[in-house]
């Protein structure tokens, strides 16, 4: 499933396979497309051409809609959206604790409203596996809680407890699931997802305690939500040594590329983000020479791309002075291209990672680009 080719440092250059598509090239950055599509009009037959591995879909969404039970009788989320590589499914439980209102945990489980009419819904360890299960994709994550941050050590302490309580029963749902001869992926993996809020000793007991689960892989979540970016790092470097060396990290929800070459270098293998999406749909575009407005006024008449040496749909055949264009005219070709653009940067930086961990140069690419690529041009 796994396996760890070359170190330099911490930093791991590995390969991972899974029930569909070929063997993914690690690190690796997944395109989030949370509804079974990237958001700016971007399809799983684009994801191909723009150097996509895995792909990134969300259980709270497709519960809501259209149900996962319909994903199921169309053949599971593969099927849906014509995508023949490995998804990872988040477990929903971020969005249930970030946008659903009305809240109740209990050790069953959570009771919310639905963000989008109200209506109330049930999850748990056990739904959450269900709804994953009935997508049937290659990972499933673990149903966890993530706290508000700055959240107290007292309630933090119960919290990540009552997570790990939740991953014994989320491991024991999903290994009877795989065995139904109806299943749609009976060879689904499960990641478990180390929490802890900002406390170095909460996230250390909790990795230790879930590790014993011998999931297929681990996660760091409940990071980037909001603490300064050097506290992230230093949760990394207090839970990384307690991860086993043998299975995938995942370090959820990040983030910059710099954020990305700091966590390669901490010994992350997976990503995944929406800002590159996001931050396209604003006209905020990635390139090696650092972050372009391209709603900026100077753009207006320029007939260059917005990166020579970007290879994307969009620098392959149009000017910044067309794309500050498109958004000017809110066209929603200008989110398209945007959005591919920084899709393509993203997964050309995880190549970049790769090859430099390859030639053994990893420590004078971090060196040159980890700054580099937080600056505005």
């Amino acid at each position: 499933m796994f396996k760890v080719i070359k170190y330099q440092g911490r930093a791991r250059r590995g390969q991972f396979s899974c029930a569909h598509g070929g063997t993914v090239q690690t690190p690796v950055f997944m395109n989030v497309g949370t509804q079974g599509a990237i958001k700016g009009g971007v399809s799983a037959h684009d994801l191909k051409e723009i150097g996509c591995q895995i792909e990134l879909s969300n259980t709270y969404h497709l519960h809501l809609r259209p149900g996962d039970n319909v994903v199921r009788q169309m053949g599971g989320l593969h099927k849906f959206m014509d995508w023949d590589g490995p998804i990872l499914t988040d477990s929903g439980g971020f969005q249930v604790f970030s946008l659903a209102s009305l809240r109740k945990i209990k050790e069953e489980g959570v009771t919310f409203a639905s963000h989008i009419d109200g209506h109330r819904i049930f999850m748990g360890p056990e739904e959450s596996m269900q709804i994953q299960s009935n997508l049937g994709s290659d990972v499933a994550m673990a149903f966890d809680e993530c706290v508000e941050n700055p959240a107290t050590h007292e309630y933090a302490k119960a919290s990540c407890e009552r997570t790990a309580r939740w991953l014994e029963r989320c491991v024991a749902e999903h290994e009877r699931l795989n065995a139904l001869p109806d299943t749609v992926n009976p060879k689904q993996m499960l990641f478990g997802i180390n929490q802890g809020a900002t406390f170095p000793d909460l996230r250390v007991w909790h990795m230790d305690e879930i590790a014993k689960l011998n999931c297929d892989g681990y996660a760091i979540g409940g990071l980037a939500v909001g603490e300064p970016a050097q506290v992230m790092y230093d949760i990394i470097d207090a839970v990384e040594p307690h991860m086993p060396a043998e299975k995938p990290r995942y370090l959820m929800g990040v983030g910059t590329p710099s954020n990305i070459i700091e966590g390669v270098s901490r010994g992350v293998d997976f990503f995944d983000c929406v800002m590159p999406s996001r931050n396209g749909r604003h006209g905020k575009l990635f390139t090696w020479e650092g972050t372009v407005n391209i709603l900026n006024q100077k753009y207006e008449m320029d007939p260059s791309p917005v990166s020579e040496s970007c290879g994307c749909p969009c620098c392959r055949s149009f000017s910044k002075a067309y794309l500050r264009h498109l958004f000017k005219a809110d066209e929603v070709l200008a989110l398209r291209f945007s959005v591919l653009h920084n899709l393509w940067f993203y997964n050309e930086l995880m190549q970049k990672i790769r090859d430099a961990l390859d030639e053994g140069t990893f420590d004078e690419f971090r060196a040159k680009y980890s700054g580099k690529l937080e600056q505005r041009v």
